[in-house]
């Protein structure tokens, strides 16, 4: 049986959905899971969670689910989904928002050069892209 989810104001409308916010720009309430998205991605295949589930958990506050899941670092912020998106929403931001706090919980700051091979080996290329805009905000 699947875990219950209690939703609260609290919970939806919490901190990290704020830092999503301020990071993106966009508005996530403002999806209506049409599912654009996610039929014109070319890497959801790939994702455990398609682009349109992802609004919706940030729009329900299960913040820690989204950054728990590997989407969006396999997102290749190509901008086919907010394209389609007919609320013209720019989801591929709101990935990158993603990535960028996950990175903020990670690593208050690192320099690129101060990270051992390993590690650097480790990090998927979207993330030093990532870390390096997170940087200049």
């Amino acid at each position: 049986m699947a875990e219950k989810i209690i939703l609260t104001h609290q919970k939806i409308n919490g901190p990290d959905a704020e830092v999503i916010h301020e990071i993106s720009g966009v508005n996530v309430f403002a999806c209506y899971q049409c599912g654009n998205c996610s039929a014109t991605c070319p890497a959801v295949d790939f994702m455990d969670i398609p682009p349109h589930q992802i609004m919706r958990n940030l729009q329900l506050g299960l913040v820690n689910e989204v950054l728990n899941t590997k989407t969006p670092w396999i997102c290749l912020a190509c901008l086919s989904c907010s394209v389609k998106c007919p609320r013209s929403l720019d989801i591929a931001r709101v990935m990158e928002g993603c990535r960028n706090l996950i990175l903020r919980r990670k690593y208050e700051y690192f320099n690129i050069h101060t990270l051992d091979s390993e590690t650097r080996l480790k990090l998927p290329p979207i993330a030093l892209i990532a870390n390096f805009r997170k940087n200049l905000l």
